[in-house]
């Protein structure tokens, strides 16, 4: 199978304008079981409750039932579960759509196809959900962009629930550009229009592509790549006279410009843009913003403040200087992120706090290792060591709620914390 699908990338790469006429069938039984063993078995069930390992069970068959149904196009995925997940920093809750184990194995099937004809297409600043790209890699593109190239100006945009949003239609369009086995594009369809049941009850899905399935990721990228990213490309970057470039994580993105006027135009250019298609700009989440190595000076002419920050991929972006006094762009984690990580430790202590110490100290220490690993960037000490203090100001606080006396002063706990360590803040990623 791996050999198809490296053959199949090689005529894409190659061919740019090729359109791919039979690939439903490679979705064999092998490729079944492959998905099948390579989903995470710990995540959240569908709507019918079975588990990995209960699929598991009965495999041989369960693969052959569902190769045969995907062959005579019987195949209909079933709805997808509602559950709501708490957002960063926010009383406000975030929708995910379920699949099922068994629809999970289908759209991870698909998702592998259609990976290798369209990491030949996506642009090199599209970072989200693509095969060796991370967060961490887009904000060293970021920096890269806004330390050596003529960037004067920041637009700082996000499309109101993009995920929510996503025209059918338009994204059969999108896929036809590629794609021209109906069989396939029925398929992924039939995917999209699954609905969803909460609560017991069934909601059509006419638009959206619901968060929280596999494949959910991969068709935002190919929807934005043709609405967003070769119009930015080929239209504004081609036509606009000062320098401009874009980065883009899924549905959030910045755009850099070297002249204001641009920047503007731009903005007024990508409403535009998106009403075409259904979507519209997040105003409350989007600004227009001098920033760069000449800001300070320019806003301190015209008797103004400091440059405005941004926020990006969790972090606030804001004009600093090295030790050596040259212009560089920092970061410190968002607030909104950091007071969302620490609720998030707060509740799992006090879920947890019955358990036995040692128990608590692994659990605290295997977050804030997590923590580090991501927001431990260069700069970002200072918002480390305050995570880590809040962190150990609230074990030491739910330790002592485990009884109606308390069984620590806090030098107790300090002297317990000698000998018992938590992990230090630490820069896991150099961004310059």
């Amino acid at each position: 199978m791996e050999t198809k699908l490296t053959r199949i990338a090689c005529i894409a790469k190659a061919k740019p304008k090729e359109r791919f006429t039979s690939l439903v069938h490679l979705i064999d039984e092998e490729l079944l079981k492959q998905c099948h063993q390579e989903l995470n078995g710990k995540k959240s069930v569908g709507v019918d409750e079975v588990t990995k390992e209960k699929y598991q069970q009965n495999l041989e068959d369960n693969i052959r039932v569902l190769h045969q149904k995907l062959r005579q196009m019987s195949y209909k995925p079933q709805e997808v579960k509602r559950v709501y997940i708490p957002k960063a920093g926010s009383h406000k809750k975030r929708a995910l759509g379920i699949p099922t184990h068994e629809d999970k194995i289908v759209q991870l099937a698909v998702n592998k196809i259609l990976t290798v004809i369209y990491e030949q297409d996506f642009l090199d600043f599209s970072y989200g959900f693509r095969p060796g790209k991370n967060c961490h890699d887009a904000i060293r593109g970021l920096n890269t962009i806004l330390v050596t190239k003529k960037t004067n100006w920041v637009v700082d945009a996000d499309i109101r629930g993009f995920f929510d949003n996503v025209d059918h239609q338009w994204m059969r369009k999108a896929l036809e550009v590629r794609i021209a086995d109906k069989q396939l594009i029925r398929l992924i369809m039939r995917m999209l229009k699954s609905g969803i049941m909460e609560q017991g009850v069934r909601q059509s899905t006419l638009v959206g592509t619901p968060q929280g399935g596999v494949i959910s990721p991969l068709l935002a990228n190919i929807y934005l790549h043709y609405i967003l990213d070769l119009w930015f490309e080929k239209s504004i970057k081609k036509h606009n006279r000062g320098e401009t470039e874009m980065v883009r994580y899924a549905d959030d993105f910045v755009c850099c410009f070297q002249y204001e006027n641009e920047a503007k135009q731009f903005y007024q250019q990508l409403q535009e843009r998106l009403r075409k298609f259904g979507l519209e700009v997040a105003h409350n989440k989007t600004s227009i913003i001098e920033f760069g190595r000449y800001a300070h000076a320019n806003r301190q002419k015209k008797g103004l403040g400091k440059p405005a920050t941004f926020n990006f991929l969790g972090f606030t972006h804001y004009c600093g200087r090295s030790r050596n006094g040259k212009f560089r762009v920092k970061r410190k984690t968002e607030k909104k992120k950091f007071w969302g990580a620490i609720a998030r430790m707060k509740d799992w202590l006090k879920q947890h706090r019955n358990l036995p110490i040692r128990d608590i100290l692994q659990g605290v220490r295997i977050r804030l290792l997590g923590h580090y690993r991501y927001y431990g960037i260069t700069d970002n000490s200072p918002m480390l060591s305050k995570y880590q203090y809040w962190v150990t100001w609230l074990m030491f606080k739910w330790i002592n709620r485990r009884s109606q006396r308390n069984s620590y002063t806090w030098e107790n706990f300090e002297m317990f914390l000698r000998t018992n360590p938590l992990p230090g803040p630490k820069v896991y990623i150099s961004i310059i």
